[in-house]
């Protein structure tokens, strides 16, 4: 009986430790959180023992990380001077109204694109019906010249009149064409319409019209600007640079162009004014965007750096912000296949945003530039480091 009892109580015991294993279990398990998911950032980026720093593309447009590639230079033959976008000769146009009259029709407004010979206005003008007047008469002309021509012919192989009048009418027969030419000539270049009563404002170019003065009803004369076209295609660069600067450069020279949006772009100089500006006594540089490239729009400002000739090429003139400092270190940050690795460098001074590189990367390679301090603070998470 005693022994029937306890084993009795031992079940007991046995079941209740059971049972309260059971309960700690699920309470522990419902009641701890999880660890959060990794972020995008830290899920895009990871650090390597090795000085090596992973980077999805993704990653790096979201940090706005720019590159930038490694190209032999000389810090002190470069110049870097603002500059002003403005359109090539031939990549502009002034139109006017080419005779007095009332503007009676618009098909462009300011903004709109256009096509080279599309008609951008209509002007109806006292002028446009006096020319194409005068080229209905020198018409007349002609064709009464012609029959007095072809009679004299006739007469004259008939041995009826003299070859005086058969060369009298062929001057006069030239003189008539010749009115007719400079009447054909002077309503084309007014742009005379076909019913023959208004002028007609055309593009000579193809581009954009960048400003308007043209209104209905409006009365203008034959000088009055109505339009300018512009073809983004066509721009130059002037630039402006102190005199002692403008000794060092020479027509051929290459340059970088840096742009409001961060773009970088090739160019070429073109001429460096030969006199200098008589208030800021500075000359202006004047350069051309290299073929291939989408040009920046006439009116924006940018930024232009020139190598001269006198460039030794003993190292690499790289974007200031490329060179990060870590533990006391120079180094920047190369591109790689999956991301960046740090190389330290030797850097031997700095200037106009600038920095040249004497050792620590090579032609060709591949940086980051603006904001590579976001890489530096990666590295920094994967290190433990903080500075």
């Amino acid at each position: 009986m005693n022994q029937t009892f306890k084993r009795s109580q031992w079940l007991m015991f046995a079941g209740a430790l059971l049972v309260a294993c059971a309960t700690g279990f699920f309470i522990a398990r419902f009641t701890t959180s999880a660890a959060p998911p990794p972020t995008a950032a830290e899920a895009s980026t990871s650090t390597k023992a090795s000085g090596e720093l992973e980077v999805s593309d993704e990653s790096l447009n979201t940090m706005g990380i720019s590159l930038e590639t490694v190209a032999p230079s000389d810090l002190t033959a470069e110049v870097q001077a603002p500059a002003t976008v403005v359109a090539a000769a031939n990549g502009q146009a002034v139109l006017s109204a080419h005779a007095a009259g009332t503007v009676f029709r618009l098909f462009k407004r300011l903004g709109d694109g256009v096509k080279a010979g599309e008609t951008l206005a209509v002007v109806e003008s006292r002028e446009a019906g006096s020319m194409a007047a005068d080229m209905t008469t020198a018409e007349s002309k002609v064709e009464l010249a012609r029959s007095v021509l072809e009679r004299e012919q006739s007469l004259f192989d008939q041995k009826v009149t003299p070859r005086q009048d058969l060369d009298t009418a062929k001057m006069q027969y030239a003189a008539a064409e010749a009115d007719r030419k400079r009447a054909r000539a002077a309503a084309a270049a007014a742009g005379v319409t076909s019913d023959g009563r208004s002028i007609a404002i055309t593009s000579p170019i193809a581009g954009r019209i960048t400003w308007s003065k043209a209104e209905l009803g409006a009365y203008v004369e034959p000088t009055t600007e109505l339009f300018r076209i512009a073809d983004p295609r066509y721009v130059l660069l002037e630039a402006t640079v102190p005199v002692l600067d403008a000794k060092k450069i020479a027509a051929h020279d290459p340059a970088k162009v840096l742009t409001s949006a961060g773009d970088s772009l090739n160019g070429v100089v073109i001429s460096v004014t030969p006199t200098l500006d008589q208030q800021t006594r500075s000359a202006t540089v004047t350069l051309s965007i290299s073929p291939g490239q989408s040009p920046p729009t006439p009116g924006e400002y940018v930024q232009v750096r020139m190598t001269t000739k006198a460039a030794k090429t003993q190292g690499f003139a790289v974007d200031d912000e490329a060179v990060q400092n870590l533990a006391g270190q120079a180094a920047v940050f190369v591109r790689t296949t999956t991301g960046f690795r740090l190389s330290p460098v030797t850097v031997s001074a700095r200037s106009g945003g600038r920095a040249w590189v004497l050792s620590g990367v090579k032609a060709g390679d591949v940086i980051a530039g603006k904001n590579a301090f976001l890489l530096k603070a990666e590295m920094g998470k994967g290190t433990g480091e903080e500075e």
